[in-house]
């Protein structure tokens, strides 16, 4: 029971007992009007307090409630602001995490663009510097018997193709005297229609057999003649160089 209202209670009491002390020692002809006057303050004292008091308790266990409530919605308003704001710093931590892998993915990409342009580029000097050099070292051949021989030599050195200076033009003063234009059309290959031809007497069957790539399908050609026949030596004999006579 509230404070309050046990004092109140305590009050009433105390009041009731003073009414029946007086009810008891006021005489025998006044008891109607006493008994109706202590009757009355009985009425007054016993119940509009209590009443009173009742209520007031009622209003303070609401709004206590009233303030417990509110301070439980401020609690779950603070907490739902704290979450929020929580997770919009975790979203913008995310962001941020995702850009600067972004941006480190396209500098990784530039820079493998970078290198790769950086290989190609180098190459293509590399490729730049020996076609330079290649072209440096280019030879230059007279257009003569001797010319002609160096020139040969080189191809078939390129070829695998045995040989030397002096075998190549032995061979060719032998069968032409260095005439790259000449023919035999007396000896039995003419009879049979293929005759020999140019510095080192070829005839068409064994030039077209022979041909050395890199060189011209002519058969009056010098260089064309002198590797086809120099091939077909190799083949035949182990070298130019091994040919003393007609072959």
């Amino acid at each position: 029971m509230p404070k309050n209202t046990h004092k109140i209670a305590i009050a009433g009491a105390a009041t009731l007992g003073a009414a029946a002390l007086a009810f008891s020692v006021v005489p025998a002809d006044a008891q109607t009007t006493t008994t109706d006057a202590v009757s009355t303050a009985q009425v007054a004292y016993s119940s509009q307090p209590v009443q009173d008091v009742k209520t007031s308790v009622t209003d303070q266990l609401a709004t206590t409630s009233v303030k417990v409530d509110a301070i439980e919605a401020k609690k779950k308003a603070a907490a739902a602001a704290a979450a929020k704001e929580k997770a919009v710093a975790a979203k913008a931590v995310a962001a941020k995490t995702a850009a600067a892998k972004k941006k480190a993915a396209a500098e990784a990409a530039a820079k493998r663009k970078a290198a790769a342009s950086r290989k190609a580029q180098e190459a293509a000097n590399r490729s730049a510097k020996r076609a330079a050099i290649k072209k440096a070292v280019v030879r230059h051949y007279a257009d003569n018997l001797d010319g002609w021989i160096k020139h040969s030599l080189d191809i078939m050195k390129s070829k695998g193709i045995p040989g030397s200076y002096h075998g190549l033009h032995k061979n060719i003063m032998r069968e032409s005297s260095g005439n790259p234009k000449a023919i035999n059309d007396w000896d039995i290959n003419a009879i049979n229609g293929i005759p020999s031809k140019g510095l080192l007497q070829v005839i068409p069957p064994t030039f077209t057999a022979y041909h050395v790539s890199g060189t011209s399908w002519n058969i009056y050609d010098p260089i064309a003649n002198i590797t086809a026949a120099a091939n077909y030596a190799a083949d035949k004999y182990g070298s130019i160089d091994n040919v003393n006579s007609a072959y």
